[in-house]
C-alpha cells in the first residue's frame, strides 16, 4: 500500500459525539517479528467453539469475533480502540465538528463513565453535568465494567431523541437521573473578541477540519477593527484536542519563521518517528494557504495561552510549542497530558483500528504523554482557588495510560497517602461546588482572563495558592524574553 499524508487527529479519551484521537494511515503492516504463539490461538479457538456449541442460545459469528477484537485492542491503552461500522461513521462526522448527542467529554473510571468536562453550549452542559461526575446507568442500564465505547454508542442516537442518565456525584447522598435530549451538536471552532481597548481574546474550543481557517478570519477582523492590539489570549481551558493539521496551523499563526519545528512524533515504526514544522504542506492542503496574509502583529503580539486539565493533546502541542519558543506566556493549571499517537488503520471500507502507535514531544523534546505542559505561571480558576482540579481526570490517572518516559510507580504506603489525601480534597472540593454555575469563559467573571490582561499591563497576578508536586519538574526555567534560544531547526525528513 502507498504512504498516505497524514490527517493527524489528536484528542482526549473518547468524546460522547466527538473524535478521539488518532492519524490517519494507509502504512503496510510490520513483519511479525516472532512466531505467532500457537498454544494461546488454539486456546482461543477452543472457547470460541465452546461458546458456539455450548452457549445458552446462539451467538453470531460476527459479534464473537467482533467483540474478540474490540476486547484485544482495548486491552493496550485508553485510546486504542477497534471501530466497527457504526462507530467508524460517528468518528468521520466528528471529524468536520459536528454530531448528534448529549455533548460530554469523558473517560472511563473503575468500570464507570467519568464525565471529564461538558462541552460549552450543549444539552449536557445545559442540564448542569460537571466535570468529575460518574454515570452509573444510561437508559436505566447499568455501565459498570461497560466498555467506554459501548456507552457513547449508547449515549448517541437521533437528534430530538432522550436519553436518560443516572449521576453519581462525590458528596451526594443519592444519584440522581436526568433526561437530556440528544441534539445535532456543531462545535464553534474559534471565538474571538476585544476583552477591552487594545486587548484581544481568541478562543480555540477544538481542532476540527476548519480552524486554521476560522483562526485567520477572526484574527484579521479583530486587526481590521483594532490596528493597536497591545496583547492577546490564546484561550485553550477544556479543549479536548481534534485534528493535528489544526495544532501544527495554529502554532504556526503566531510563530515568526515557518520552518519552526512544531512537534515531532517517535514510535516503533520508522514512519511513526515524524518531524512536523509550521509550513503549509503541514497544515492545509487545500485552496489558498489560509495563514496568508495575516496582520504582521500576530507574529509578534504579547500573548498568554490560557490551559488547564481538560486541555489535551492538539491543545497541548499548541501550548508546547508557543512555550518552547518563548512566544507565549502559558497560564493556568497543568494540562491533561494525552500525548500519545493513534493510527487508524483500515481494516475493510467501514471498519477500522484505532491503534496507540507513537508518542508526541515539544520542540525541545519535552514529552507530553502521561506529563502534560506546566504553566509559566499557575492561576487558579477562581479567586478562592480552583476547585475543580482535584475532580478533573488527567490522563496519568486513566488505568492502562500509556507511561511518560521515566515513569515509575509509588510505594503501596504512599500511593495509599496520596489516594486518601485526593479523596479529602475532592470532598472538600464537592461542598464548595454546590450550585455553582459553569464558568463563562471570555466572561467579565472570568478570573484567569483578568489575570491574562493584569499580566499584559504590568499589574500584580493573582497565583494559585499552593503549587501541585506533580506540577514542579516539567516548568520551564525560563520565560518570554529571556536571553535562552529556541531549539535548533532541523531539515525536514524526505
Amino acid at each position: 500500500m502507498g504512504k498516505a499524508k497524514n490527517l493527524g487527529l489528536i484528542g482526549l479519551g473518547m468524546v460522547a459525539g466527538v473524535a478521539a484521537s488518532f492519524q490517519f494511515s494507509a502504512h503496510a503492516q510490520k513483519e511479525i517479528g516472532s512466531p505467532l504463539p500457537l498454544d494461546e490461538l488454539r486456546q482461543l479457538a477452543d472457547v470460541y467453539g465452546l461458546i458456539k456449541t455450548d452457549y445458552v442460545e446462539p451467538v453470531s459469528d460476527k459479534k464473537l469475533l467482533s467483540e474478540a477484537i474490540g476486547g484485544m485492542v482495548a486491552s493496550l491503552d485508553p485510546h486504542s480502540v477497534y471501530l466497527d461500522q457504526k462507530a467508524y461513521k460517528e468518528m468521520k462526522e466528528a471529524v468536520q465538528g459536528k454530531f448528534v448527542g448529549v455533548g460530554i467529554e469523558v473517560a472511563s473510571e473503575d468500570g464507570y463513565v467519568k464525565i471529564v468536562a461538558p462541552i460549552e453550549d450543549t444539552p449536557a452542559h445545559k442540564a448542569g453535568i460537571k466535570a468529575g461526575d460518574l454515570i452509573t446507568r444510561i437508559d436505566n442500564v447499568p455501565v459498570r465494567n461497560m466498555s467506554l465505547d459501548e456507552a457513547i454508542k449508547r449515549m448517541r442516537g437521533k437528534a430530538g431523541s432522550k436519553v436518560t442518565l443516572t449521576i453519581a456525584r462525590r458528596g451526594e447522598d443519592r444519584p440522581w437521573v436526568v433526561p437530556v435530549l440528544r441534539q445535532e451538536i456543531v462545535v464553534a471552532s474559534v471565538k474571538a473578541r476585544m476583552i477591552e481597548p487594545g486587548y484581544a481574546w481568541l478562543r480555540v474550543s477544538q481542532f476540527q477540519e476548519n480552524t486554521v481557517e476560522e483562526l485567520a478570519k477572526k484574527a484579521k477582523a479583530l486587526y481590521a477593527e483594532n490596528p493597536e492590539i497591545k496583547g492577546l489570549v490564546l484561550d485553550l481551558r477544556n479543549d479536548p484536542g481534534g485534528l493535528l493539521p489544526g495544532a501544527i496551523g495554529v502554532s504556526a499563526a503566531f510563530l515568526p519563521q515557518p520552518e519552526q519545528l512544531i512537534v515531532s512524533t517517535k514510535g516503533q515504526l520508522p514512519d511513526s518517528n515524524q518531524q512536523f514544522y509550521g509550513r503549509r504542506e503541514f497544515y492545509s492542503q487545500r485552496g489558498a494557504d489560509p495563514l496568508a496574509g495575516l496582520p504582521a502583529g500576530l507574529k509578534t503580539v504579547p500573548m498568554v495561552v490560557l490551559v488547564n486539565g481538560g486541555s489535551a493533546s492538539a491543545s497541548e502541542i499548541v501550548a508546547g510549542a508557543l512555550q518552547d519558543y518563548k512566544r507565549a506566556i502559558v497560564m493556568g493549571s497543568q494540562t491533561f497530558g494525552k500525548g500519545s499517537v493513534q493510527t487508524l488503520r483500515q481494516l475493510s471500507a467501514d471498519t477500522a483500528v484505532k491503534l496507540t502507535t507513537a508518542r508526541y514531544y515539544t520542540p525541545k523534546g519535552r514529552p507530553i504523554q502521561a506529563t502534560g505542559i506546566v504553566p509559566d505561571l499557575r492561576v487558579d480558576e477562581t479567586a478562592e482557588g480552583d476547585a475543580l482540579a482535584v475532580l478533573r481526570v488527567r490522563e496519568a490517572d486513566l488505568q492502562r495510560h500509556l507511561a511518560s518516559e521515566g515513569e515509575g510507580g509509588k510505594p503501596s504506603a504512599q500511593a495509599a497517602r496520596d489516594q486518601k489525601e485526593a479523596l479529602d480534597a475532592q470532598q472538600r472540593a464537592i461542598a464548595q461546588l454546590k450550585d455553582r454555575k459553569p464558568l463563562d469563559y471570555g466572561s467579565k467573571d472570568d478570573f484567569q482572563l483578568a489575570q491574562a490582561i493584569n499580566h499584559f499591563k504590568g499589574l500584580p497576578v493573582q497565583l494559585a495558592k499552593a503549587e501541585p508536586e506533580a506540577e514542579k519538574p516539567a516548568a520551564p526555567k525560563t520565560l518570554p524574553g529571556t536571553e535562552q534560544k529556541p531549539p535548533e531547526i532541523k531539515a525536514p525528513k524526505k
